[in-house]
């Protein structure tokens, strides 16, 4: 694609095939050869119109310059007009002479959009060449295209830099100061240094350009670097700075006729605000014909990574690294990156992510397609990185998309070659934000004793870290919600934490609960559930006995110890809280003998807790209360249930009316219904919670009485 006309001598396929040698093939021959693509386009169609098909030279020639067509809108990204012309090549079984016309049709296809075409010719492709991995990339790369979205990505706001992009190529940005505001970036538009067309870009020459931000954060109008010998009538594209911005790295490829010379790596140091001195051509390679450039600079100077062909690469362009050695005034032999970043494609535009990280743009992996960013992770202090991940749509596209820069935490730039307003697949800089985070917070209140009992006109108050509250009232679903104020702004901002308590007469003050935006990034909802305590006997979850005693019935049909375990989460909830727990017993029995088998249960659940599960033995109180509080339950005729019958919104149902069950009252069913005698004789035997305090303080707490601990004969 464009980027590797750019950045490379494009090496251009022959085929072996005889050409006939007619004034139209031999001149599209020549324009051809002499990479001279945006000519060779329309050379290579008109000889391919005056070609027969008779005779299988004249074939093969016209097949031929279907696929040279082909290529040379390929290589100027017309990718429709490709696509048309590697069609012609297939027909004219252009696959025997050179299979690539199915893969590079696929690639086509792929940045069209068109997955089912591209799927067919990767796969026509593989059976004619199946140990080119490529095929596989191209093919896993359709069928997970819509995987390559992340968290992040799927959040972030790409817009074109309008002020900064021309209809010519605008690519590479790079920052080249500390504060980040003075941005340097290649073009090709009017105005440059060199008078000619590019005949592989059909485009200016590339130059080197500068752009300053105002104080409103908007750019202002591009400007040539000032400094000799910087800007030449070849191509100049990237750049990179050292930490301090006093060096500039940038990319030469210089344009000789009839030599096959590679890009360059040129240095030169700042002469003073947005000038510079002449550089000088950094020696990394030993032959001129090989291509480094893309370079990016630690912050010290003295390591670079670059894209290169050199030899002992993985195929196409790698990245290399070498460090500058102070003795010597030199670089280092440069170092492969390896495996874990270079692939069999290209691999290329290296920068830093403002952690270490290092981003790419590669086209050897799966992705969306063309050049993909990746993000690969430092590992530890030394310069190796792996795990490169794909940055997801919609930073990446169909098209070419490479030379991501970090600006803050939020925002960056990075070229693309996505379709623009005006409709063409050119290089653009484009600028990435991630817009703030939307947080938003509700709060459920219910009554810990029955939780589906939503407590409407609560009032619950949040407070901010900086102290800042707000409050508001449930509604009669038990609800508050908080998105935005009239202002517009959020309640809940990024980086913020907020503490939420609730109050309501008759209930006893909720402890609040506690959330956190610190580090999140990725919208949320919160939803908090806070339950008021009401003055009044807490109900506990059945815990049973054997008939006359005080152990703590576990069988198939309870485990006491399970139930009791909601006192051990209702103290650990709430730290403050000083707890009654009383025990009761039916009225069948001797009022004495009640009284001391209710204390005995108490102590019992005392014991448990204080014991087994470890709370401090001074916040809780046992008491035994015998068969001398009978249980309040809810009565409509002769239905009864222990806590009041509501609809599915939790409004109480008619007919229903508060009955205490006192002896004349349940013996009322002795003879004429047992099982519900049994069942209200059992429901008085109950342990029940009661809240002393909300104050507990292990520092001031006088100690237990040992006689908690003590259990006594029942009397006969």
């Amino acid at each position: 694609m464009k980027n590797k006309i750019i950045i490379t001598a494009f090496l251009a396929g022959f085929s072996a095939v005889s050409m006939a040698q007619s004034k139209h093939v031999v001149e599209a021959e020549k324009m051809y050869a002499s990479q001279n693509f945006c000519e060779a386009a329309d050379k290579c169609a008109l000889a391919y119109s005056k070609l027969t098909r008779k005779g299988k030279t004249a074939k093969k020639t016209k097949a031929d310059m279907a696929f040279k067509t082909a290529e040379s809108y390929r290589l100027t990204e017309r990718f429709r007009e490709a696509t048309e012309w590697y069609e012609r090549a297939i027909l004219l079984e252009y696959y025997n002479v050179n299979p690539l016309v199915y893969f590079y049709n696929a690639e086509m296809y792929r940045v069209l959009n068109e997955k089912d075409k591209a799927q067919r010719n990767y796969q026509e492709y593989k059976k004619l060449v199946p140990g080119d991995g490529r095929a596989d990339i191209g093919l896993e790369s359709l069928s997970k295209s819509d995987t390559y979205v992340n968290t992040l990505s799927t959040k972030l706001k790409v817009d074109n830099e309008q002020r900064i992009n021309t209809k010519s190529f605008d690519m590479a940005p790079m920052f080249g100061d500390r504060k980040e505001m003075v941005m340097y970036f290649g073009s090709s538009r009017e105005n440059s240094t060199g008078t000619d067309k590019d005949p592989r870009t059909c485009e200016n020459y590339m130059d080197l350009w500068v752009a300053e931000m105002d104080k409103n954060g908007n750019w202002k109008a591009p400007v040539l670097i000032d400094g000799e010998g910087i800007n030449t009538e070849d191509n100049e594209g990237t750049v990179a700075f050292d930490g301090r911005g006093k060096t500039m790295f940038f990319t030469r490829c210089p344009n000789v006729k009839k030599q096959n010379l590679g890009c360059e790596i040129w240095v030169s140091e700042s002469k003073g605000k947005n000038k510079w001195g002449t550089p000088k051509k950094l020696e990394l390679k030993p032959h001129d014909s090989l291509t480094v450039g893309h370079p990016c600079v630690s912050e010290d100077g003295r390591f670079l990574i670059f894209a290169s062909d050199l030899p002992g690469g993985f195929g196409g362009l790698d990245l290399w690294a070498t460090t500058y050695e102070r003795k010597s005034d030199s670089w280092t032999t440069p170092v492969n990156l390896g495996p874990e970043i270079n692939t069999s494609g290209n691999d290329a535009f290296p920068t830093f992510a403002k952690n270490g990280d290092l981003f790419y743009a590669t086209d050897g992996k799966p992705g969306i397609g063309g050049l993909d960013i990746f993000r690969a992770a430092k590992q530890g202090e030394e310069n190796k990185w792996s795990n490169p991940v794909n940055m997801g749509s919609p930073i990446n596209s169909s098209n070419n998309d490479y030379a991501l820069v970090e600006h803050t935490d939020r925002t960056g730039y990075f070229t693309s070659e996505r379709k623009s307003q005006n409709g063409e697949n050119k290089p653009d800089i484009y600028k990435y934000e991630i817009p703030p985070y939307v947080f938003d917070l509700k709060v459920i209140v219910t009554d810990l004793n029955e939780k589906n009992v939503k407590i409407a006109d609560a009032k619950v108050v949040v407070t901010d870290n900086n102290g800042g509250t707000w409050e508001g009232y449930t509604n009669k679903q038990g609800t508050v919600f908080w998105d935005k104020k009239p202002t517009g702004d959020r309640y809940i901002n990024e980086e913020g934490s907020y503490t939420i308590s609730v109050s309501k007469d008759g209930y006893h003050d909720a402890q609040g609960s506690r959330i956190t935006t610190v580090g999140l990034k990725y919208d949320q909802n919160f939803v908090v559930d806070l339950a008021l305590l009401p003055k009044k006997p807490i109900r506990l979850p059945e815990v049973r006995y054997p008939l006359a005693k005080w152990d703590l019935l576990v069988d198939s049909t309870i485990n006491s110890k399970d139930s009791l375990n909601f006192v051990y989460d209702l103290l650990t909830e709430y730290p403050g809280m000083i707890l009654e727990l009383s025990s009761h017993t039916d009225s069948r029995g001797s009022t004495t003998s009640n009284q001391v088998l209710s204390e005995n249960r108490a102590h019992k659940c005392y014991e448990y807790l204080v014991k087994e599960k470890g709370i401090d033995p001074r916040r809780i109180v046992p008491v035994g209360k015998g068969e001398n509080d009978p249980r309040v339950v809810y009565r409509k005729g002769d239905d009864y249930a222990v806590t009041l019958p509501r609809d599915e919104e939790g409004n109480p149902l008619e007919g229903w009316t508060e009955a205490t069950l006192t002896e004349k009252l349940i013996n009322s069913y002795q003879k004429t219904n047992k099982a519900l005698f049994d069942k209200l004789h059992q429901w008085n035997r109950r342990t029940e919670g009661k809240v002393l305090s909300l104050d507990f303080n292990a520092e001031t707490a006088p100690a237990a009485p040992a006689s908690y601990l003590e259990f006594k004969k029942v009397p006969r």
